[in-house]
């Protein structure tokens, strides 16, 4: 089976869907792995370094789309500027596609998918079961991103994070509030803790609490007795009631912070409006706001995703692909992800989309020209 690897298109993606440490694993495990030229390059791999990791380098981009079996990309289908065509349309009938789809935001690349008869399995989809943790690169990606913002919200905070006692006197650590404590909020909480700030979070989750608390961070939470997370443990919708006490709580403690990190998603895609400009212009001039569910839609509404607004004197910042500005890492711990998914599934010389899998029916978006989940 031939695996093709393509370039990144992408605006200001730098990662790539697999590194040569992992192309190593595939050619010893009997695949052969077809790279673009240059399609490492942002992230720092070299063509020569999947030389000598056992793949072929191709040149023509069309030829790698038509050639592969089973490609693996980072960013959903789209328009190739190599080519003038659509990714999927390149793709030959019958052949496999495995990436981040988010079928809810990208119906279109989804669509044509389907149209050009591809199997695609979107990894944002598959399922968190113990089986699949390896494969989970939603953990791997969001893990950079907690970890980024807080950087971020270093660079544009005009304070000290940590507690400094200087020959002018003692200065007082940073306040940062974490709102959401999945695995981006639960790595900005340890990093901001790291640098020495004082932390406090809430979730809509209870459960979260003792992890939120292990980190050395206070909890601050709603009291409810209503289920807050689905069964694939996303948080989920909850009344009305629920959110009108959740926001005076998220009000007062934006006010006291110097850094508010969001990071809430429902079902791990749609941002709910937490942060109101109200609550932004009650908060301290010089405080700053990273809004890592920017590109859900964001969790502030003042938020402009892709960009950084100052409102209120409050810096808010709205990345949409924090993973991309670590690409390296990024791009290593994704490849592994898929590479875990591939040889899971590779069994006597061929890939077997086994549909009576979990991962496997979880993970699969478009099948024999149907669109099987994400209209």
């Amino acid at each position: 089976m031939r695996i093709g690897v393509p370039k990144e298109h992408g605006e200001g993606e730098r990662r790539v869907a697999l590194v040569p440490e992992s192309c190593g694993k595939m050619v010893k495990a009997g695949l052969r792995v077809l790279v673009e030229a240059g399609a490492g390059e942002s992230a720092f791999f070299a063509d020569a370094a999947y030389r000598e990791a056992g793949a072929e380098i191709i040149e023509d981009t069309a030829q790698l789309f038509a050639t592969a079996d089973l490609l693996l990309k980072v960013q959903p289908p789209g328009d190739s500027p190599a080519t003038g065509r659509h990714e999927a349309e390149m793709m030959r009938e019958g052949a496999m596609l495995l990436g981040t789809l988010v079928p809810s935001r990208n119906p279109e690349a989804v669509r044509r998918l389907a149209e050009h008869k591809v199997t695609a399995f979107a990894t944002d989809l598959i399922p968190r079961i113990t089986r699949a943790q390896s494969m989970d690169t939603l953990s791997s990606m969001a893990n950079i991103a907690g970890y980024r913002a807080v950087l971020l919200a270093a660079v544009q905070l005009p304070k000290y994070l940590p507690m400094m006692m200087t020959a002018a006197g003692t200065v007082s650590p940073a306040r940062v509030f974490v709102i959401g404590a999945g695995v981006a909020g639960l790595q900005a909480i340890a990093t901001a803790r790291r640098l020495g700030a004082v932390v406090e979070a809430t979730d809509t989750r209870p459960a979260v609490r003792e992890q939120v608390e292990s980190l050395g961070a206070r909890f601050a939470g709603v009291e409810t007795e209503e289920a807050a997370q689905d069964a694939g443990g996303y948080a989920k919708q909850l009344s009305e009631e629920f959110y009108r006490k959740q926001g005076v709580l998220i009000g007062e403690r934006c006010a006291q912070a110097d850094i508010v990190i969001t990071t809430a998603l429902i079902g791990g895609v749609k941002a709910p409006r937490l942060i109101t400009a109200e609550m932004v212009a009650r908060m301290r001039p010089g405080s700053v706001i990273v809004d890592v569910a920017a590109e859900g839609g964001g969790n502030c509404e003042l938020t402009r995703p892709g960009s950084t607004a100052v409102e209120h004197g409050v810096t808010i910042l709205g990345p949409t692909n924090l993973p991309s500005d670590m690409p390296w890492h990024a791009s290593t711990l994704y490849s592994r992800n898929l590479t875990a998914f591939v040889l899971a599934f590779w069994k006597d010389g061929a890939f077997k989309v086994d549909l009576d899998d979990e991962i496997i029916r979880g993970a699969l978006v478009t099948h024999g020209g149907e669109i099987r989940q994400g209209r």
